[in-house]
């Protein structure tokens, strides 16, 4: 079977979102433990204490969060790619979605360099007063955690879509499609009850394991395995068989 030129520009795409499935993931993970690690829940002081201890690898976390937002756009671009040729309105509909996700994620990056400033700067602990800081510092700890859940939403619609288009292309293997559909579709339920029940935030993160797992799955297939691109050839001889007289 020979591949034409869009044939391998399509499976190249599909590699580097298989690629960017894991880095992503990666990304966001190891600068959440970080600032999970580092930061003291409710404890201005505390927490400025420890960032001070260790700006650096705090820099370093919130840079991992901006990297895996900032390479979102690269991940949606190759599942644009990839699954364009089933419906293109649909594909540019979660694109849309993905590309809206990262720029929440980014801004949200951009306020959390912002407040890191009041932490370690003793000016502005002066200039604020005693207790600003720390109303700033619980702002932000609102707004990271409301925006996240907010930015999931916008993630999920665009997942979804991707997964639909996946699931219909029979790109992947069906199951594996349909695993990744249900993942997102359990996020969207968890990210709206926690909207409205944040009192179990911490039962309900459990909720993102599946889509945690259909994405490792997803991205390491697309990364080694590739595109099977039979399906659509298959479809399409038989499409002209029938148009035969």
């Amino acid at each position: 079977m020979t591949y034409s030129d869009n044939d391998r520009s399509q499976v190249r795409w599909a590699r580097l979102a298989g690629f960017m499935y894991l880095f992503v993931d990666l990304a966001y993970l190891v600068g959440v433990m970080i600032a999970n690690h580092i930061e003291v829940p409710g404890n201005f002081t505390e927490t400025a204490r420890a960032i001070m201890r260790s700006e650096l690898l705090y820099r370093i976390g919130l840079t991992s969060i901006f990297i895996g937002a900032l390479c979102t756009v690269f991940l949606a671009m190759g599942l644009y790619v990839t699954v364009k040729p089933v419906d293109k309105n649909l594909a540019l509909l979660a694109l849309l979605f993905r590309l809206a996700e990262a720029t929440i994620f980014g801004l949200q990056s951009l306020f959390s360099f912002v407040v890191l400033k009041v932490f370690i700067s003793s000016d502005y602990t002066k200039s604020f007063g005693s207790s600003q800081p720390a109303v700033i510092v619980n702002l932000r700890s609102s707004v990271y955690s409301d925006g996240f859940i907010v930015a999931g939403l916008f993630f999920c619609i665009g997942s979804i879509l991707f997964f639909y288009l996946l699931f219909k292309s029979n790109y992947l293997p069906k199951a594996l499609s349909a695993f990744g559909l249900f993942g997102t579709l359990l996020v969207m339920i968890t990210n709206f009850a926690d909207l409205l029940l944040p009192q179990y935030h911490r039962i309900l993160q459990l909720g993102e394991m599946p889509l945690g797992v259909a994405e490792i799955l997803v991205g390491l297939w697309l990364l080694i395995k590739g595109l099977d691109l039979h399906p659509r050839e298959l479809n399409q001889g038989t499409r002209y068989e029938s148009d035969c007289p």
